[in-house]
C-alpha cells in the first residue's frame, strides 16, 4: 500500500492516517486511489467494526495538491473530481461501517468536505475549516454543496462557500458541523474512545441507521417511515438485538458481536 497513507487494524477499529504531512496531507492521485483501496479493503473485513480517519502532522487535509494540477502533465480537473473525490465520498456514505473522523488540524477544500461526509466528526481545538474553493475560482466539491447546507443551513453555508471564511473548531461545533471539540491534551484519547465505543456496539444496527440517514436526505416523510419499518424488521432479526434484550433482562452489560 502507498506510503501516502498509514493504516492498521486494532481492537476492531481500522485506523487510517493521511500521511503527506509535508504538504498538509493534500491529496494527489496516489493518495486518493490508495484511500479508496483501503476503504474497500476494510469495508469487506468482518473484523472491522468501525473506521477511524485522521491525519499525520499539523494538518488534517488541505484538499487537492495544487502542484499536481499545475504540472506539465496535469490531469483535467473533471477527472480529478470523477476519479478521486466522488468515489471517496460515495464509499464513505455507502460503506457498511461507521466512519469516525478526527480532524487534527486545518481541513480545507476537499479536506473539509471529506470530514463533513463522515458519520461522526470531532476536532482538536486548534483545527479550522475552510471552503477554500472560491479563492481560486472553483466550486465546492466532494459533497460540500450537499452536506454543508444540511448541517448548518442554506444561508450560512452559502456565505462560507462564497466568502471562503476560516471557521474555528469551536465555531464549527456551535454551527453544527461537528459532534465535539477536544483540547490538545484530550484530543487523541477522547476521539479514539469514541471509535472504541462505536466498535463495541451492534454494528448492523449502526449501519442500518447510517443507511436510513442517507435515505432521509432525499425521502419524504411517508417514504422514510416505510424505510424505518423495513430496517427495524431487519434489525430485529440480528444476533445483537437478541443479545441486547437478553442483557437488559439479565441486568448485565451486553456483549455485541456485530452480527
Amino acid at each position: 500500500m502507498t506510503q501516502t497513507l498509514q493504516h492498521e487494524l486494532k481492537n476492531g477499529i481500522a485506523i487510517i492516517r493521511l500521511n503527506r504531512p509535508d504538504v498538509f496531507n493534500s491529496f494527489n492521485r496516489e493518495m486518493a486511489l490508495g484511500f479508496q483501496e483501503l476503504l474497500d479493503l476494510y469495508g469487506k473485513d468482518e473484523a472491522v467494526r468501525a473506521i477511524f480517519l485522521t491525519g499525520n502532522g499539523k494538518a488534517f487535509c488541505a484538499g487537492q495538491d495544487l502542484a499536481e494540477v499545475t504540472a506539465s502533465d496535469a490531469p483535467f480537473i473533471e477527472n480529478i473530481v470523477a476519479e478521486h473525490y466522488n468515489p471517496i465520498i460515495r464509499r464513505i456514505r455507502e460503506i457498511e461501517k461507521p466512519v469516525i473522523c478526527a480532524v487534527n488540524g486545518v481541513a480545507a477544500g476537499a479536506g473539509a468536505n471529506l470530514a463533513l461526509a463522515c458519520d461522526i466528526t470531532v476536532a482538536i481545538e486548534t483545527a479550522s475549516f475552510i471552503q477554500a474553493f472560491s479563492k481560486i475560482g472553483l466550486i465546492p466539491d466532494s459533497g460540500g454543496t450537499f452536506f454543508l447546507p444540511k448541517l448548518i443551513g442554506f444561508q450560512k453555508a452559502s456565505a462560507l462557500m462564497m466568502m471562503g471564511d476560516k471557521v474555528s473548531a469551536s465555531d464549527a461545533e456551535k454551527l453544527g458541523m461537528l459532534y465535539k471539540v477536544f483540547n490538545v491534551e484530550e484530543f487523541e484519547g477522547e476521539s479514539m474512545k469514541i471509535a472504541s465505543t462505536i466498535a463495541q456496539m451492534p454494528t448492523k444496527g449502526l449501519v442500518y441507521t447510517k443507511q436510513l440517514l442517507n435515505a432521509g436526505l432525499t425521502n419524504n416523510l411517508s417514504d422514510q417511515l416505510d424505510q424505518e419499518e423495513k430496517y427495524q424488521s431487519m434489525a430485529g432479526k440480528t444476533e445483537d438485538y437478541n443479545e441486547g434484550v437478553q442483557a437488559f433482562l439479565e441486568k448485565r452489560k451486553p456483549e455485541f458481536k456485530g452480527k
